[in-house]
């Protein structure tokens, strides 16, 4: 919330700077996340009176003007503002002044005739066009002639922008800030001073009695607080400078000034109010309910909305929504120019239907920023009555006999107890019970005191206070959290240092940042579609979110992968296509439709395009599947299982590539997949050939390792032996590998296949596979006998398990 120090200043004395003060604010309360003056570094704005406006002889849209600034000379001004008239009192940027984004006027010729200065818009010194009243979009701002405004006054000071305005970053909890007496509250305590705020007194003028004109009802659960008043014989104009000034320093438009009574009211008491025009309400009766099936509503911005079923609040005229309740009213019923009879209405709304419906509508302003935290139940009929009685002053209206209410429920302070031991001993101090009767004192609070409880009557103003907790936290606040002294903490020392988890999490990290992938994390919720793709179980049920933010974060994922090809996606988009990542998070899984999801951590990887460039001395190599399935191999390798990893071809995922996939194994569990993604699929992100893998990184963590020893290196040289076979073709290299490591003897240390040969001079169905056995003994010199004995024991297992042909 933007809050106007000037305003401010109305409640409490302030002698502080603005920063000082919102230091003061952020160390207490809440974050300041800007504290900013309007005028910012411009100069040389002032205020003048147009004493004539000629033709331009050599323009056929600009004119001649000449301004009255209260010196002996007037100005002659050029201008091509479309509403420049006599009389009229506007904005002059003098020569040599600077205005808005630094730009300077300076005074010369348009059209061969001189002009000393510019007329000026409210955009041209800062104002936003969110904000800048409609009425004046296409031309200069002139200001209305009852306002006490004159010749050569400070243009700046005029229109409130040598205020200073703090912009308060409000969290949920503290909605009670989200008005400029729930800010003056805090102010208050803060200096100890007890905010003066504004009197409420209305004057029911005319003779009408409301109950005569309109009939309400409202469901107690949808609203319960419902109020309505009516001012009659109002007159629809501009508002008063002093009301405009507030509204745009709070970063509000002005539109009229019924609308802007209501929206001044609501920053004062933090209760929005909605204005309907009586006319256009021709049942002459308002009813709050629930949206029926296919109903729609045209908002005031000019979007038509269809209603769900049971799910908007809207207040109707017993047939048709004339607005969507505690979001933001209705086109049809909209306060004109040619309203005369207006219906003001105050309510407490369901906060749970008000946020569902501002969410599903993308439709978030500020009656719903404040009915969804929550709004001050005491103030309801007192804003009613400020708004009604403030709209009779600015718009010469009658206030009807009377207020309207369908539901008035009362909401009883709540009490709380906490004892002056318990909050010395929680905040680590030595509080007397005069200190902290004088913190609550200062907050406002009503209480009570038992030997050593506090017995505090908690204001309905404060909705956040429910429990003792709450009580210490703002004697923390009020006293000061820099006033609290630091302290060693008591007790016994322990060991920091890592969980087996979290040193596996970050080794993980380290090995696979060391393969050349870079870490991404990606958004937990994703959409329903990519949240079943490439799961590990095809029976698990999707958990879905019952209020979403967005369509695209609806369900909790089951995989990394799809957040990492969404992040390839992004990169292809941005012509990078040598991409490396992986990604270390959980994933959620529910096995029946009403429990909670179980959080299992997994590891993921995707890497496409090439794993290096062309340069002098070396091709490029794309990554394959051999490339990622190393990967693979290098990371497991690294946890030292007991049990012999294997990598099993398999289609079971529908994602993946089925002649490129692979399960993979730790002994007889399965562990994740490693392969390329289906073209397909691919294509439906917008990706170039990706390969990917996944793990369950928590099952990685609970099987079973061996324990790391040290091995000799040996001193003595190695033998080798070459050896070429001829096999069927449909016999894995893994499978020839095993064979040969299990017969090969103890002095085998590395087996290398370093040639696969399929064609010419090759019977059809076979392939030649060539392998380099090493032999080596760590406590000696091996003698050609050895080496041939295991050897060809090794030849004659190839032939009689596999048939093989020696080359």
């Amino acid at each position: 919330m933007k809050v106007s120090l000037d305003w401010l200043k109305e409640y409490i004395d302030i002698d502080l700077k603005p920063n000082v003060l919102a230091e003061k604010i952020a160390r207490t309360a809440v974050e300041i996340e800007e504290v900013s003056q309007p005028v910012e570094d411009m100069s040389g704005v002032i205020v003048g009176k147009v004493l004539s406006v000629e033709p331009h002889p050599d323009s056929d849209h600009m004119v001649i003007t000449q301004i009255d600034i209260n010196e002996d000379e007037p100005v002659q001004i050029v201008t091509g503002a479309p509403n420049v008239a006599v009389n009229q009192l506007v904005i002059l940027a003098k020569h040599n002044a600077k205005i808005a984004n630094g730009k300077k006027i300076k005074k010369g010729k348009l059209r061969g005739v001189t002009s000393n200065g510019m007329l000026a818009a409210l955009q041209e010194i800062g104002f936003d066009d969110k904000i800048a009243p409609k009425d004046f979009e296409d031309g200069i701002w002139v200001f209305d002639e009852n306002e006490q405004v004159k010749p050569g006054d400070d243009a700046f000071k005029v229109l409130g922008m040598r205020d200073w305005i703090l912009e308060t970053g409000i969290t949920p909890n503290r909605a009670d800030m989200l008005s400029m007496n729930g800010t003056a509250y805090e102010v208050g305590a803060m200096l100890k001073q007890k905010p003066r705020l504004p009197k409420v007194v209305i004057s029911e003028t005319s003779e009408l009695e409301t109950k005569n004109l309109l009939k309400i009802s409202a469901d107690e659960e949808l609203a319960p607080k419902y109020m309505v008043r009516i001012v009659d014989n109002v007159e629809i104009k501009d508002s008063p400078l002093w009301l405009q000034k507030k509204l745009w320093n709070a970063g509000m438009r002005p539109i009229n000034n019924v609308v802007d009574a209501t929206n001044y009211a609501m920053l004062v008491f933090g209760q929005p109010l909605h204005a309907f025009d009586y006319d256009q309400i021709k049942s002459n009766e308002l009813i709050v309910r629930l949206s029926k099936e296919a109903e729609t509503l045209k908002t005031l911005d000019s979007i038509e909305r269809v209603l769900r079923p049971n799910q908007d609040i809207v207040v109707t005229d017993g047939e048709t929504p004339l607005m969507l309740a505690g979001v933001m009213g209705g086109a049809s019923t909209e306060v004109t120019s040619e309203s005369t009879r207006i219906i003001l209405e105050a309510a407490v709304f369901n906060s749970h239907y008000v946020r569902a419906t501002a969410r599903r509508h993308d439709l978030h302003s500020e009656a719903s920023q404040r009915f969804e935290r929550g709004v001050n139940w005491d103030d309801t009929e007192k804003t009613l009555n400020f708004a009604a009685q403030l709209i009779a002053e600015i718009a010469n209206g009658n206030v009807t006999k009377g207020v309207l209410t369908a539901n008035n429920v009362i909401k009883k302070p709540v009490k709380v107890t906490v004892s002056l031991d318990r909050i010395n001993k929680v905040l680590g101090l030595s509080l007397t019970k005069d200190n902290v009767l004088a913190i609550f004192n200062q907050l406002g609070f009503l209480t009570e005191l038992n030997n050593n409880e506090f017995e505090v009557t908690i204001p309905n103003r404060r909705w956040d206070i429910s429990i003792s907790a709450d009580l210490i936290e703002e004697v923390a606040r009020i006293y000061g959290y820099d006033n609290i002294p630091s302290t060693l903490p008591s007790g016994r020392p322990t060991v920091g240092k890592l969980s087996y988890k979290q040193r596996v999490i970050r080794s993980s990290r380290h090995l696979l940042e060391g393969l050349g992938l870079s870490q991404a994390i990606s958004y937990g919720l994703t959409t329903e579609d990519k949240a079943k793709m490439f799961s590990f179980n095809a029976n698990v049920h999707v958990t879905k979110l019952n209020y979403p933010m967005t369509q695209e974060r609806t369900t909790t994922r089951m995989s990394l992968i799809t957040g990492l090809l969404d992040d390839i996606a992004y990169n292809n988009a941005r012509k990078q296509f040598n991409i490396a990542l992986y990604e270390q998070g959980r994933v959620f899984y529910r096995t029946t439709d009403d429990a909670r999801p179980t959080e299992i951590e997994h590891i993921a990887g995707a890497i496409s395009g090439k794993l290096s460039n062309d340069n002098w001395h070396t091709n490029q190599l794309n990554v394959d599947f051999y490339a990622i399935k190393g990967v693979i191999e290098t990371y497991l390798k690294h946890f030292n299982f007991k049990a012999k990893i294997s990598f099993k071809p398999t289609k079971d995922f529908l994602q993946m590539h089925p002649g490129r996939t692979a399960a993979i194994f730790i002994g007889e569990h399965f562990v994740g997949i490693v392969g390329q993604v289906h073209p397909l699929v691919a294509q439906q992100f917008k990706i170039k050939e990706t390969y990917v893998f996944e793990l369950d990184l928590q099952q990685l963590l609970t099987l079973k390792k061996k324990d790391r020893e040290y091995k000799v290196i040996s001193k003595f040289p190695s033998i080798t032996r070459d050896i070429a076979i001829l096999v069927d073709e449909n016999i894995e290299h893994a499978t020839i590998k095993h064979l040969i490591d299990k017969n090969g003897g103890k002095q085998l240390v590395d087996i290398t296949l370093f040639d696969v040969y399929s064609g010419k001079n090759i019977l059809p169905g076979k392939k030649s596979m060539a392998y380099t056995l090493t032999y080596q003994d760590v406590n000696k010199t091996l003698i050609d006998e050895e080496v041939n004995k295991a050897f060809d024991k090794v030849v004659k297992v190839l032939i009689n398990e596999l048939d093989a042909e020696i080359r």
